[in-house]
This record gives C-alpha cells, sequence and structure tokens, in this order.
C-alpha cells in the first residue's frame, strides 16, 4: 500500500546529502519489512499469481537467521506458460496505442517511486546495499522507465514520414515491436536493471517474461506487483522465479523474440551465441556483461579527489557493480601519494548492517561470493596487501576493529574488508579477471602511454575514470580510452554513478551485446524493428 509521503527526488549524486525525511521514511519501511518476514511469494504468468510445485527460501546476506520470504520455484512448464500467454497477449498490446502503452507505463514507474521505501527495504536487506545505494537503485528504476516512455512521445511512436517520388507516393518508416521479449537480471541491481529493461519492452509494444536473479526475488515480486497495480492487461507481463532452470527454459523458447540479459561475460556470450542461432535466423540480444573497470591518475591529478572517487567506486555495493573500480595506474611520481590516501580511506570505510545510516559497505551476496573472495585474498598474496585482505566476524581480526562487540549478529553474515593491494605482477590472472569484490589493485606506471596500453590491454570495456588537471591530458584520456562510460576528475565514483538522462550506460568490446547505452537516445529502439511502407495512388 502506498503511503502519503512527501516526494523526495534522488539520483546518485544527489544521495551525498539527502533530505532528513528519506531516513526516517527508509527506516520506518526497514521496521516494517522485519516485522513481516517469511511471507509466501508467487510467480506471475497471464495475469495470476501461481504457485510452484516447490519453493526455494531467500535469507539476508546481512543475518542468514533472516528468512526474507518463500518463493514459488519456476519450472520449465511454467516458464512455457508464462512465454505462451505473453505471445496471447502480443497482438493487442502492439495494437495498443502507442499513447496508451506510454500512459500505462509511466503509471508503472509512478507506483515504483510511490513504493520507493518499501522497495528499497527489500533491496538492502535482500542484496546488502546500503541505504542511500538502496533508494538509488529503486528510484533509478522508475528513471529509465519515464526515460523510455519520454523517447517514445518525443518521437510519436517512431512513425516517421520519408521522401516521395511523387505527390502519388507516400512512404514513411515504422518501427514495430518484436514480440514476446525476455529480461533475465542480475542481483546487483534487482530493481533497476528488471524494472528498466521490463518498461524499455513494454512501452516499445512488446510483451514480457522476466526472470530476476534468484537473490533478488523480493525486491522483483514487488516489482511486478507495481506492473499489476498500474492496470496492464493479463499476460503482458509475467514472471518465472527461480535459479538457473527457468533462466535456460526462458533462453531455449523458441517463441521468445528477444531478450535482455545482464550478468556475466561468461554466461551472456553463451546465451547470444546460442539464442541467436537456434531458430535460424537473427534474434535480438541486449546484453551488459560486465567490466573489468580502470582509473588513471595523472601526476597533474587532485589526488585527494582521486583517491576518494576510487575508494567509493571499488568499495560501493561491496565492489559487486558491472561498473566497479578494480584497476587503477597512478603515475609514479605521486604513487605513494595516492596509495597511501587510498589506504587511510579504505581503513575508515564503515563495514556493516547496510540499513544503518553510518553503514558504507555491506555484506557480500553470499556463501559463494564469500569464499571467493577468500580465494582472492590468497592469490594476491602475490603482491603487497596494503588494506583490507579478512574476512569480518565478531570477536578477531579487522571486524574486532569495525564492529562492535554488541552487533552479534554479525557472525551471521557474509562480511568482508575492503582491500588495497599494489605490487601485483603484471601477468596475474586479478588483472584481467572481474571480481565482483571489494579489492582493487594499485600500479604504479612511468608515462600516460604506459597506462593506457593496461587500461586498455583487457576483454571488457564498460567504464573508466581519469583524474587530471590538465585539460590537455582530459582530451588524450578521452580520445584513447576504449569503454563505453567515461568519467573525468569525479569525487562522487571514479568509474560509478551513471543516471539516466545525465550519463548513457554502456560498454564496448566484450561488455556488451549492442553497442547501445541504456539511458540514451539509442536505446529505447533496439526492442523494436523497422518497417518501410510505400504507398502509391
Amino acid at each position: 500500500m502506498s503511503k502519503q509521503r512527501k516526494h523526495i527526488k534522488v539520483t546518485y549524486s544527489t544521495l551525498g546529502s539527502p533530505d532528513p525525511l528519506l531516513h526516517e521514511y527508509f527506516e520506518e519501511d526497514v521496521t516494517e519489512l522485519k516485522n513481516n518476514l517469511g511471507q509466501r511469494y508467487q510467480m506471475l504468468i497471464n495475469g495470476e499469481w501461481v504457485e510452484g510445485e516447490a519453493t526455494f527460501e531467500n535469507r539476508s546476506p546481512i543475518n542468514t537467521d533472516w528468512l526474507l520470504g518463500i518463493f514459488a520455484q519456476a519450472s520449465t512448464n511454467h516458464v512455457d506458460q508464462a512465454v505462451a500467454a505473453a505471445a496471447a497477449a502480443f497482438p493487442a498490446w502492439r495494437d495498443t496505442p502507442w499513447s496508451e502503452r506510454c500512459d500505462l507505463i509511466n503509471r508503472f514507474a509512478d507506483l515504483i517511486s510511490e513504493r520507493l521505501f518499501e522497495i528499497s527495504a527489500a533491496v538492502s536487506m535482500e542484496i546488502g546495499k546500503n541505504r542511500l545505494e538502496a533508494i538509488g537503485d529503486v528510484e533509478e528504476a522508475a528513471d529509465l522507465i519515464r526515460y523510455c516512455v519520454d523517447a517514445m512521445r518525443d518521437n510519436q511512436g517512431f512513425d516517421r514520414q520519408l521522401l516521395s517520388e511523387s505527390d502519388q507516393h507516400f512512404n514513411r518508416s515504422v518501427l514495430k515491436p518484436y514480440g514476446v521479449w525476455g529480461v533475465i537480471g542480475p542481483f546487483n541491481f534487482p530493481a533497476a536493471l528488471t524494472g528498466g529493461p521490463t518498461g524499455a519492452a513494454l512501452v516499445a509494444g512488446n510483451t514480457v517474461v522476466l526472470k530476476p536473479a534468484a537473490e533478488g526475488s523480493l525486491t522483483a515480486s514487488l516489482i511486478a506487483q507495481c506492473v499489476v497495480d498500474a492496470g496492464l492487461p493479463a499476460g503482458v507481463f509475467n514472471m518465472a522465479l527461480g535459479g538457473d532452470e527457468p533462466g535456460m527454459a526462458l533462453t531455449a523458447n523458441p517463441e521468445l523474440a528477444g531478450l535482455t540479459f545482464t550478468g556475466s561475460y561468461q554466461v551472456g556470450m553463451s546465451i547470444i551465441k546460442s539464442f541467436t542461432t537456434a531458430t535460424g535466423y537473427f534474434r535480438p540480444v541486449i546484453a551488459e556483461m560486465g567490466g573489468k573497470n580502470p582509473a588513471i591518475v595523472s601526476a597533474n591529478a587532485d589526488l585527494d579527489k582521486a583517491a576518494l572517487g576510487v575508494m567509493r567506486s571499488a568499495f560501493g555495493l561491496t565492489g559487486q557493480k558491472c561498473s566497479a573500480c578494480s584497476r587503477v595506474y597512478v603515475d609514479e611520481a605521486v604513487k605513494d601519494e595516492f596509495v597511501d590516501k587510498l589506504v587511510a580511506l579504505a581503513d575508515d570505510v564503515k563495514v556493516g548492517d547496510p540499513t544503518d545510516a553510518d553503514t558504507y559497505m555491506g555484506p557480500i551476496i553470499g556463501e559463494s561470493a564469500y569464499q571467493a573472495y577468500q580465494r582472492y585474498i590468497a592469490e594476491l598474496s602475490a603482491g603487497n596487501i596494503r588494506s583490507g585482505g579478512e574476512t569480518l566476524a565478531v570477536g578477531g581480526g579487522v571486524g574486532a576493529r569495525r564492529h562492535s562487540p554488541a552487533d552479534t549478529h554479525r557472525s551471521n553474515g557474509y562480511f568482508v574488508a575492503p582491500t588495497v593491494v599494489t605490487d601485483l605482477p603484471d601477468d596475474h590472472r586479478l588483472w584481467q579477471h572481474e571480481m565482483f569484490a571489494p579489492i582493487v589493485a594499485v600500479r604504479g606506471v612511468d608515462s600516460p602511454d604506459e597506462a593506457m596500453r593496461l587500461a586498455n590491454g583487457v576483454a571488457l570495456g564498460l567504464t573508466a575514470g581519469f583524474y587530471s588537471e590538465d585539460p590537455a591530458e582530459v582530451e588524450w584520456f578521452l580520445d584513447n580510452i576504449e569503454a563505453g562510460v567515461l568519467y573525468v576528475n569525479r569525487a562522487t565514483g571514479a568509474t560509478t554513478g551513471a543516471w539516466p538522462g545525465y550519463q548513457s550506460f554502456g560498454g564496448w568490446k566484450g561488455s556488451t551485446g549492442s553497442n547501445k547505452a541504456s539511458g540514451s537516445w539509442y536505446y529505447l529502439q533496439q526492442y523494436m524493428r523497422e518497417q518501410s511502407h510505400t504507398i502509391v495512388g
């Protein structure tokens, strides 16, 4: 139920000094969620909430004693039913005037904003995002949807008159939807990267089957309720919950006309190869497949700004962003000073319950990620770990330094330390491998050209940052870096923090399947195909 509250507009850049009511509203809804743990949640197929033959539990990475919900597990049969329902609903939805679709999808976005703190509380407890990043995730979902609605309206439904050979010829170009569109969302942005692509596909006239990450099932269920309450016809939007089985069933279904995927490079490339060839003809895949994102720090940089920006991008969401900063190349002349500043900031990061107001870094997502972090730390012994490199628990090590002994639930969560490493050999695999952990490696360079060669020397190209007060160096960076999202001299984040309408977000090289960015002029058109009309007479 939506609450009557003051509207507080947020972006990632404005969250540094939020309205005090933001904290009040968030804490109210966290308390309400904690008082209602363990609820049952269903799939959505053809306008009906459906139980599964099996269920799965979702527990909080903050405290695994917190059972967030019990969710219906989708089988292959459920996914096929969802696709069939979407296919049956497609003709009527396609034929709905684009202006009416815009009104309905805009209502979907408005409901997300109205329920901002309820959904944000779920994001924080389910994923481990601190309260400000959780709120940003949810509001970004609403703004991504609105951006696509505005694009459809600004382009009058993408129906354009073309040149005519004579007054008896009438030519036009029309963009039309594909059909049933699949959306496979990631755990790390369970609102923005499920709601945003869903809104884009729907406003373009496609029907949708959403398969969110299992870890984000509570958030996705709240987003799905917003779709239902917006009044969309039955079958236009469907949701299948669970892990690998429903995801594989969705991508294997030949009735699926297109797909948006956010996840790892390995999984994304596998989907692209199989999905685009299974039917014997090309089907579009809009894929964002991670990053190994560098920051370059010049000898002419403001080192305080650079260290703060790197810290925020390396350790925000516990390093589990596809845009996280995991590599820094800094001029040898200022390397030691920069590293000292970065280490001091890392040592001061508050790790803890992300629903607390003063926590910057919450837990890592779960057991598998927790074990991966420990493996990475063991591998990093080849270098010099300057800060962190430990798991956190009450009663020992970094955990005792960072937490009060009264925080007895800490040992039931997946908490790790923000980690800075230097002197890692150039052939070490972690210069290339996306870790999805709060680990940043720093290397000195003798020249800008060496920094650029190393920064570009990976298969991925999502985001990159640069610090220099020299305008000529800034232009050099912009002209030579191989990444889709660039930030210069940004203290709020060296490689993170894009917002719809302010920064487009999409990668180059192995980070993308389409080379078109979300939140840009070119994004929505990917959900449609062009048709040329010539009428004579």
